[in-house]
């Protein structure tokens, strides 16, 4: 069952998730510390590339199926006009109210 996204627990990754599935880049970037760093499958991504390339420019959108970790880990539907859909694990960092780290892969 989904988890909508105005009911995550964790207000940092809620506006993370918004943002993601609002192709909204001005706020993605607004959530993330300036130093912000993210892991894709273990290995450690340039953030601007993977990010435009893997959710702006390719229309990323995640359906949340579940959430731990005080709504910082969760498991998703992600998908995107590149890969299509896969279940995906995100984990976060955060910060004072903003996320530092990000990883991601496939669940």
């Amino acid at each position: 069952m989904t988890i909508q996204v105005t009911k995550l627990s964790d207000p940092a990754v809620r506006a993370f998730v918004g943002a993601v599935n609002a192709h909204d880049r001005e706020a993605f970037l607004a959530v993330l510390t300036p130093d912000a760093t993210m892991a894709d499958d273990g290995s450690d991504r340039d953030l601007a590339d993977w990010t435009d390339r893997e959710i702006f420019s390719s229309h990323g959108h995640m359906e949340v199926d579940n959430e731990s970790n005080g709504g910082r880990a969760l498991i998703a539907r992600y998908s995107n006009d590149t890969w299509g859909e896969m279940k995906t694990r995100w984990s976060f960092v955060v910060e004072d109210g903003k996320i530092s780290r990000f990883e991601t892969g496939q669940a």
